[in-house]
């Protein structure tokens, strides 16, 4: 599957489905939450991975339209947790909304040529650069249900 994610996304666009998710955030964790189910993550913590994921898909973007058939390197989103205890949540948003914001930029100033533009995930297969975008879409929304979740 291209966007494991795809889903969540439905019939949405994706960008605006990505403008939106900085604030969607900010409403919604604005406590720490029930505590979840054994093994699964904490507000916090799915922030802290958005914050993450926002640095990977910054990269992922940007080769993307700089390369041709650029590959994807993919990462073991576990490992990258181990880290997480050390942020803040507040911090973790401030970081995801900044990173947001720039890759919203950098999208809105891609030709429409760039969105067409094949790149490789060893995982998924060959997609295309807004395959990246509806798959940041989808994510987005599969952890708001999350955090919304764990709010409530």
């Amino acid at each position: 599957m291209l966007n494991p994610y795809a889903s969540y996304l439905g019939e949405r666009d994706p960008l605006t489905v990505i403008q939106a998710t900085a604030g969607e955030l900010a409403k919604l964790a604005t406590t720490p939450g029930r505590t979840p189910s054994p093994g699964k993550w904490d507000i916090r913590q799915i922030l802290c991975h958005l914050a993450d994921c926002e640095i990977a898909f910054a990269f992922r973007l940007r080769q993307a339209a700089a390369e041709d058939r650029h590959v994807i390197q993919p990462f073991n989103q576990d490992l990258w947790a181990g880290a997480y205890g050390a942020y803040e949540a507040a911090a973790a948003l401030d970081v995801f909304r900044t990173l947001r914001q720039w890759n919203l930029k950098f999208i809105a100033a891609q030709p429409a040529a760039v969105f067409a533009k094949e790149v490789t995930h060893p995982e998924r297969g060959t997609m295309t650069f807004r395959t990246i975008v509806e798959t940041m879409a989808g994510h987005d929304l599969n952890h708001l249900g999350q955090v919304a979740a764990l709010a409530n």
